[in-house]
């Protein structure tokens, strides 16, 4: 038996919890810091919080963390990894990833999401459905590239950034660490470190650290 620990008994939790069946993890466990009120996810059993799983996680032939934030992701994989957690990358079966990219541990990329090649995807990443990552590109750890988002080719994209749904950005764009692209909005310019950007052409908003 294959057996999987996902933190995080999210609506994300859930796609990642049929992605790792589809890839033949036959038990699957989920793990939340809500526990022991929340119990269920789905059919599926919620066993404990972090500190449980960190002292059961020997029993597990692959961690996730199914986390939103991606700050939190990337702190909670890093503790479970230093705790000996086995993390590898996720891949739907109905993704197009070319056998030239790279993709880091505990990444996890939905149903008809495309990483072209060449393009290096950094650990702990979340390539949501029906994404695409053209030639070239390199995504820093914790990245999320939301649903039906478009990179076109040599974008670069700091770590823990945030490319929401429908968003586009145009080729050799630089995008800095933290920054937040809203929902459908057109990247045109490089875009600096923790800056919050919407609209076509997307304009910054905020800038919420000094």
């Amino acid at each position: 038996m294959t057996k999987c620990a996902i933190l995080g008994a999210s609506g994300h939790g859930k796609v990642v919890a049929e992605i790792a069946e589809l890839n033949g993890y036959s038990q699957i466990d989920f793990f939340d810091d809500r526990w022991p009120e929340l119990i269920n996810q789905e059919h599926w059993k919620v066993v404990g919080n972090t500190q449980v799983l960190l002292n059961d996680i020997e029993q597990y032939d692959l961690i996730v963390v199914a986390i939103g934030n991606n700050i939190i992701r990337l702190d909670k994989q890093r503790i479970l990894k230093e705790a000996g957690g086995v993390f590898k990358e996720l891949i739907h079966p109905k993704a197009v990833v070319s056998q030239y990219s790279q993709v880091g541990i505990g990444t996890v990329i939905m149903a008809n999401a495309v990483i072209s090649s060449f393009s290096s995807i950094g650990n702990s990443c979340i390539i949501n459905t029906s994404s695409t990552v053209d030639h070239d590109c390199v995504l820093s750890d914790g990245v999320h590239i939301s649903p039906g988002a478009n990179l076109a080719g040599a974008v670069n994209i700091g770590e823990s950034a945030w490319v929401g749904i429908g968003a586009q950005v145009k080729q050799l764009v630089n995008i800095g660490s933290g920054v937040i692209i809203g929902a459908g909005s057109t990247v045109l310019n490089d875009i600096s470190n923790n800056h919050v950007v919407v609209g076509n052409p997307a304009k910054c908003i905020n800038n919420f650290k000094s």
